[in-house]
């Protein structure tokens, strides 16, 4: 598809500006990582809340992004758009569940987040590969976003 007409089709559909994350992910490089940019000011006015509060907002954004990732691509007829990237904004949002306080957490979140969604080692390439639909879209960034929540909370522990 044309770069100008997946733009304004973006711009103009609310279910693409959300799913490419309110226009980051029509970057020309790395969508995904614009998207985790993007994650950063949501975790922002999330970090505040309670932990059960926090826990259910991540749950209802992930659940959601099964619909609108499924959605968007299906309106885009293609399997896995690289410009949806709200699967990165989920993923980013689940590594800092707990998270200390900070910008240096917030940066080791960002990268550890980043290296997982890239390298997809077992069983996020398996995710990848074999599940489709919105599912598909968003589960390989959810369990990227364990990985790194599970890292980031073990480097918090030693590091203090």
């Amino acid at each position: 598809m044309e770069k100008k007409t997946l733009c304004a089709q973006v711009l103009s559909s609310p279910t693409h500006f959300l799913a490419f994350g309110f226009g980051s992910g029509l970057s020309p490089i790395a969508p995904g990582t614009f998207g985790t940019l993007v994650a950063i000011p949501i975790f922002l006015l999330m970090q505040p809340l309670a932990l059960p509060w926090y826990l259910l907002l991540v749950a209802l954004i992930s659940v959601f992004g099964i619909w609108l990732c499924g959605a968007s691509a299906r309106m885009l007829g293609l399997h896995d758009p690289a410009g949806v990237v709200w699967d990165e904004i989920a993923g980013f949002l689940i590594t800092m569940i707990a998270a200390p306080a900070g910008w240096k957490w917030i940066a080791i979140g960002f990268v550890l987040f980043r290296v997982f969604d890239i390298w997809k080692p077992w069983p996020i390439n398996l995710a990848d590969k074999k599940v489709a639909g919105g599912l598909g879209i968003m589960l390989d960034d959810i369990i990227a976003g364990f990985y790194a929540l599970i890292c980031l909370q073990v480097i918090a522990y030693f590091w203090k």
